[in-house]
């Protein structure tokens, strides 16, 4: 009898990793012979919803997510738990250890999320959970700037124009959310709902403190693990007990927390965060190429995994305090490697087979969509070649956006974000820079690839 299975994939962004996980996992399960329905959890909110029949039916839950997700529906069900990137690369694999290994899962004894050893480190988990939240507010808030821009540089300054009100949408209410509820998603994703208060007020504190996206970060993780600790620790009445998440354990944890962030923490990362944001506004043309060489080649290397991440929260968190620049470079950069596979396949049609040739095409325009996701098939099947191709090309294309001066108001959108007008500036130079990087790196692949009838051999 053919192993009957569910999972629930998601990705921060809600945009490639969730839905190319589900499409690899379905395949996978043809081919084995699995019942298998995903439900994806991405930018447009939950498709495909699993139905309390599917889980009562369902052999194993796989979780295949990079961001905190709610698991109350799943307990006493084996849980199997596991990336959108894992689930991607190498799907048979996920579904056969799936069946192998998968755990009960009991909310006393696993906590909020579950687990098993191959889910991710908790604290990136967290962090994502956190960015994945505030990224909706920083892509309305930047655009709705960017169109304040749109009657002038300094329209906003007149009370009463449509400039100012768009600035005001953007500025004062968007991006005045972006460090609260940072902090409120990472805290909600390590204590569940009892952590939400306590982070969403210790962001608000790091945000009016200075401390931006720094201090929201530490915020979210001192109130969620301060609410974490308090719900294991206190012990009331089962009169009472119903008290506990609404008033106590909220109170408490806000206590703690607003007062370490006002006293101990907020001002030294207030500091850091003044001293960075004044050395990127600071820096010589030098030090701007090699922020954007090494900022490239992060966005360029695990394509969608932590080191991408990483450089990309980076980018995202300056944009609160009106640092443009680093973002600019971690888009451009995050175009070259699905633009340069697409590219590659048609330099070298020859070295490539007809099902490479087509995922090319599909790569392109998830590419122009900066969708960098797009050049995992080829950097599944061929690593040593695709990453350093990839990282070159990334590496050149954010020295260059940095060497012009780019700058980008919303941290997503691809090719199609240049034509809202001040989105980007510089946007001529900005293209060159996105085409520069991915012929490089389409004619280093294309150079570095061996031919079909050798890889055959290989093989």
């Amino acid at each position: 009898m053919s192993q009957r299975m569910v999972a629930v994939t998601a990705c921060p962004t809600g945009v490639a990793h969730t839905f190319m996980a589900a499409e690899a996992l379905k395949t996978a399960a043809e081919k084995l012979g699995y019942l298998l329905n995903v439900e994806t959890r991405g930018s447009v909110g939950a498709r495909d919803l699993l139905s309390d029949d599917d889980i009562r039916q369902a052999d194993v839950v796989i979780i295949a997510a990079d961001i905190d997700t709610d698991l109350s529906r799943f307990v006493g069900k084996r849980i199997y738990r596991t990336s959108t990137s894992a689930a991607l690369k190498n799907p048979q694999q996920v579904l056969q250890q799936a069946g192998e290994s998968a755990t009960v899962y009991n909310t006393a004894a696993s906590g909020r999320s579950g687990g098993t050893k191959n889910q991710l480190p908790s604290v990136y988990k967290h962090l994502m959970t956190g960015v994945s939240h505030m990224l909706p507010l920083v892509v309305a808030g930047g655009l709705c700037i960017a169109l304040s821009f749109v009657f002038g540089i300094e329209a906003f300054k007149q009370p009463g124009t449509l400039a100012a009100a768009l600035m005001d949408i953007g500025g004062k209410a968007a991006f005045a959310l972006m460090v609260p509820v940072l902090a409120g998603y990472i805290s909600y994703s390590i204590a569940d709902r009892p952590g939400l208060a306590p982070g969403l007020i210790g962001g608000m504190l790091a945000a009016t403190g200075g401390a931006g996206f720094l201090g929201g970060i530490v915020a979210g993780f001192l109130a969620g693990y301060t609410a974490r600790f308090l719900t294991q620790k206190i012990r009331l009445p089962a009169s009472m007990e119903a008290l506990k998440p609404v008033l106590v354990i909220p109170l408490l944890a806000t206590l703690v927390t607003g007062l370490i962030m006002i006293f101990v923490v907020g001002g030294p990362v207030a500091r850091v965060m003044a001293g960075l944001t004044n050395f990127l506004a600071s820096m010589t043309t030098a030090n701007a190429v090699l922020l954007g060489v090494l900022l490239g080649a992060m966005q360029c290397f695990d394509l969608g995994g932590p080191v991408n991440k990483a450089a990309y929260t980076f980018g995202v968190g300056l944009l609160a305090s009106h640092t443009y620049g680093p973002m600019a470079a971690i888009m451009a950069s995050g175009m070259v490697p699905a633009l340069g596979m697409g590219i590659s396949t048609w330099l070298a049609k020859t070295k490539f087979s007809q099902q490479e040739r087509e995922a090319g095409k599909a790569s392109f325009v998830l590419g122009l969509c900066f969708i960098s996701e797009g050049a995992i098939p080829f950097a599944a099947r061929d690593p040593i070649r695709v990453i350093p191709s990839t990282m070159t090309g990334g590496a050149l294309a954010g020295g260059m956006s940095m060497y012009f001066g780019c700058t980008l108001m919303a941290p997503h959108g691809g090719l199609f974000v240049l034509a809202i007008p001040n989105a980007v500036d510089h946007v001529g130079l900005y293209l060159l820079a996105i085409i520069t990087g991915s012929l490089v790196t389409g004619a280093m692949y294309a150079l570095l690839k061996p031919g079909l009838a050798l890889t055959t051999v290989k093989s």
